[in-house]
């Protein structure tokens, strides 16, 4: 399996979360692609840790959708599913409008000013093309809400579906199709600004849908691409 060059970029006295992290935001952006197979010794010696905690990591990420294992055979990156991904942009979608709720009643200046100066990096990391920037923002604009809920089950369900979605969300914000976003963001923030829970709400979820779209399109691609390979 190949696997970057740099080693040792989790350090030794880390634990398994940190493995997990390392490898997920791999499979993320695209350096451990679809149908890769996995080594967890090729990992370890990536991550400069011993295989425990790497075959730990590998295990939550199967639950995460992200790694497909057959027991004695192989362990690979999940290839794009549609009904995964539908399944995950569902329940995320879910709880981000259950974020919304649960914080816009107690909603401060602060943290709509925090929304507001997420989405203006947001807008500047889409005009320079920097999706890595672009992601970042958008995590940190929502992040806001779902850390005002203070719904620990919420955050943790999120941790779960999110990384699925975001190998989808690169295609989306390296693409004209992202500048949308930018929009909706600000009609959230007015929204809220406003007090107005079910339109808060509304803008929310119709943020997260305008995913469906992508999804098809990303699996087809993915798909297509497979096939000629």
């Amino acid at each position: 399996m190949p696997v970057p060059e740099r080693l040792g970029v989790v350090a030794r006295s880390l634990l398994r979360d940190d493995a997990f992290r390392a490898i997920r935001d791999a499979i993320v952006d695209g350096t451990l692609a679809p149908g890769e197979r996995l080594n967890d010794g090729d990992l370890a010696q990536w991550l400069g840790v011993s295989r425990t905690p790497v075959r730990e990591a590998l295990a939550r990420l199967e639950e995460a959708g992200l790694v497909r294992t057959k027991p004695g055979r192989y362990t690979m990156v999940s290839p794009l599913d549609l009904r995964a991904l539908r399944g995950a942009q569902s329940v995320t979608t879910a709880m981000h409008e259950l974020a919304v709720r649960e914080a816009l009643p107690n909603l401060s200046a602060a943290e709509l000013d925090a929304m507001r100066q997420a989405n203006a990096r947001f807008a500047a990391a889409l005009r320079a093309n920097d999706v890595d920037a672009a992601l970042a923002a958008d995590d940190e604009f929502h992040g806001v809400t779902v850390a005002a809920s203070a719904n620990a089950a919420l955050r943790s369900v999120l941790e779960q579906f999110t990384p699925a979605l975001r190998r989808v969300e690169r295609l989306r914000f390296s693409s004209l199709t992202g500048r949308g976003s930018v929009a909706q963001h600000e009609r959230i923030i007015a929204l809220c600004e406003a007090g107005d829970v079910e339109g808060a709400v509304a803008a929310t979820r119709t943020n997260w849908q305008t995913l469906a779209h992508l999804l098809e399109t990303a699996v087809d691609e993915d798909e297509h691409g497979s096939d000629e390979g």
